[in-house]
């Protein structure tokens, strides 16, 4: 079954453009509309530039220390098994697991 949708010729518009719109129309939620509303009014500016947020990232994943620990043959063998599953070194592994940890992304469970 095919539907027709009558569509107002404006000047400027072509039927095309009309269609597209129709078709594209979202629907916001309040807090959305009101977004959409300070964006359109000027009222959100940028904090910082795209290289600014670049640096950032590039100075927090800065691996700029190096540290020995001890840690059991069966716990090693554990990482590098569980690492070569993931298809990553076991010290990447180890570092993310306590990178995550640091950050509190990953939680002790007691």
């Amino acid at each position: 079954m095919i539907s027709l949708i009558k569509v107002e010729k404006l000047p400027g518009d072509t039927l095309e453009d009309k269609m597209t719109k129709k078709q594209n129309k979202v629907i916001l939620d309040n807090y959305e509309h009101e977004i959409l509303e300070a964006y359109e009014n000027g009222k959100l500016k940028p904090s910082k530039s795209k290289t600014d947020y670049q640096a950032i990232a590039k100075n927090t994943m800065k691996k700029n220390r190096k540290i020995n620990i001890r840690i059991s043959d069966n716990d090693l063998s554990a990482l590098q098994r569980r690492a070569a599953r993931e298809g990553i070194p076991y010290q990447t592994l180890i570092g993310s697991v306590l990178h995550k940890f640091a950050s509190g992304f990953l939680k002790e469970v007691i």
